[in-house]
């Protein structure tokens, strides 16, 4: 069985990475959610547990459940904690990520991921997809998607993600996502290409 290729698709909040990694699902690509797995990872992996515990304390998980609202509390607002966090939770989904590889036989996978140039984990993929959208549209949409954020708090986030312009320079295929170009031409034309890379 070939290995497929490995893709990564990102994008800034709001620029609706989710979306489009959705419409190369329904083309019958495996779809990789590194967020979602990350939240699980935390859950299942004793490993991972384990190391959260000693860095963090045993406050970090109750009755064997992560204890979000301590360990929120604990890296909120401080970049060193939050860099600690990710030392221990990216390599683990790294590990889960290439064991769920192993098991794919497509041509391509496709690895969903907000992190996906801050973590580095990009370079253990063939290539990226940035999905990009303006950023007044992106802080529209993420304000309708989630009212119980304020613009304040959207903002914060968007600070804390990748400069979009160092994003664009280190992505291998872009997708614009700003209503005036359609999104699925987009992705059938980027789908053509990738399938032709993978052989």
């Amino acid at each position: 069985m070939n290995k497929p290729l490995l893709v990564g698709i990102t994008g800034g909040i709001g620029a609706g990475k989710s979306t489009v990694a959705r419409v190369f699902g329904l083309l019958g690509v495996p779809l990789y959610k590194a967020d979602d797995r990350a939240k699980a990872l935390m859950e299942e992996d004793r490993q991972l547990q384990a190391a959260i515990v000693n860095m963090f304390g045993s406050e970090a998980y109750e009755n064997g459940h992560l204890n979000r609202t301590y360990l929120a509390g604990r890296v909120f607002a401080n970049p060193q904690e939050v860099a600690k966090l990710n030392d221990l939770v990216h390599p683990a989904v790294a590990r889960d990520f290439t064991a769920w590889c192993n098991r794919q036989s497509a041509p391509y996978v496709l690895k969903e991921a907000a992190l996906l140039f801050e973590s580095g984990s990009y370079r253990q993929l063939d290539a990226t997809i940035l999905v990009e959208a303006p950023v007044a549209m992106r802080l529209q949409r993420v304000l309708a998607r989630d009212p119980q954020r304020s613009e304040e708090q959207v903002r914060q986030i968007m600070d804390k993600q990748i400069d979009p312009t160092k994003a664009a320079r280190l992505a291998d295929y872009r997708i614009v996502n700003d209503e005036s170009q359609l999104v699925i031409p987009q992705v059938l034309s980027l789908h053509q290409q990738l399938l032709a890379r993978a052989g």
